[in-house]
């Protein structure tokens, strides 16, 4: 029914569109989370009616990735969370943490808000710093030395740094007024975290593996790859001109600082997949050598047919029954 050789392939793009939209959706309500430290307490409560509707939802294309990774590539699913098993436990509990406070804090009498407003930028560092460290981790090939470690906590911080800057966009494209404004303050600097995690995950990437050398820089691929990185920076400086001329008295561009930070991260995303393509654990496993059997990837592939227009269909309708500034909040 399915060729066997495609299946694989199938599955990958599945996943990897799944991290991707994971880390656009998810990445602007926790980036929304650690910016809590830095606002006041009617701020931060537009800043939760931002992204109430979206953030439960926004964290089942994390559960799809991971789960697309148990059932079609079992082997790959050992290797890399036996590598990870504790920026995985850590980016656990932050998650936990964040839905809990998220919760609580709705419930808590107006004096006692605050400890949970704590908990929930903690649970939501927590995440981003795991999550980064997992990302260098992965780019060192999962080995761990002091000097992967050492990678692999510069990219935590500066996914972490971007992160913020991603929700400082959405927060800029939500909200109005003197909230809007600070969040303008808060992408001037958010934006040099992406850059610099960018560019730390661009040059360390080649520089691990021969191969992944000789794709990006032999002829012709380096000019046919060459509008990577050129778009890359000529939307870096774009932004900054637009962030030093936000907010507008029309309220125009205010989408721009959030669309740009989603048109970084999937050029940023296109250029580790074409990286470490074909394998799926680095320089170790491709993704034919850790796929399940024929037999199984067909039954689950006409599983994910059914189940994967339903999650798209409601993160749609979310966005879309949703859209507009932010209001109050109110939890009547």
């Amino acid at each position: 029914m399915f060729d066997p050789e495609a299946l694989p392939l199938i599955f990958a793009a599945l996943m990897g569109v799944s991290i991707l939209l994971y880390v656009v959706l998810d990445g602007f309500d926790l980036g929304v989370g650690l910016l809590f430290p830095f606002a006041e307490e009617a701020e931060r409560d537009r800043m939760i009616a931002s992204i109430g509707p979206f953030w439960d939802a926004n964290e089942t294309w994390l559960v799809l990735a991971i789960g697309i990774l148990l059932v079609a590539f079992p082997v790959a699913h050992g290797d890399i969370l036996t590598a990870l098993y504790l920026p995985v436990a850590v980016m656990l509990i932050g998650l936990i943490l964040r839905g809990v406070a998220f919760e609580f804090r709705a419930k808590a009498p107006l004096g006692h808000k605050r400890p949970w407003d704590v908990a929930f930028w903690a649970g939501s560092l927590m995440t981003a710093l795991a999550q980064g460290f997992m990302l260098g981790m992965y780019v060192m090939g999962l080995e761990w030395t002091w000097a992967k470690v050492a990678f692999a906590a510069l990219t935590a911080g500066s996914l972490a740094v971007a992160y913020s800057f991603i929700g400082a966009g959405w927060v800029i494209l939500k909200t109005d007024g003197v909230l809007q404004k600070k969040a303008v303050d808060w992408a001037k600097g958010g934006i040099w975290g992406m850059v610099l995690g960018m560019g730390a995950v661009s040059v360390a990437t080649p520089l691990v593996s021969a191969r992944i050398f000789d794709k990006w820089f032999r002829f012709p691929e380096i000019v046919a790859l060459a509008p990577l990185p050129l778009m890359s920076g000529l939307l870096v400086a774009l932004l900054w001109l637009a962030l030093r001329r936000l907010p507008t008295a029309n309220d125009s561009f205010a989408w721009f600082p959030f669309v740009g930070a989603v048109v970084l991260m999937v050029l940023g995303f296109f250029g580790m997949a074409y990286s470490f393509y074909p394998y799926i654990v680095p320089e170790q496993l491709t993704i034919w050598d850790a796929a399940a059997s024929t037999e199984s990837l067909t039954i689950i592939l006409v599983g994910t047919l059914i189940v994967l227009p339903m999650i798209l269909g409601y993160t749609v309708l979310a966005y879309v029954i949703f859209r507009g500034k932010a209001t109050k909040l109110s939890y009547d």
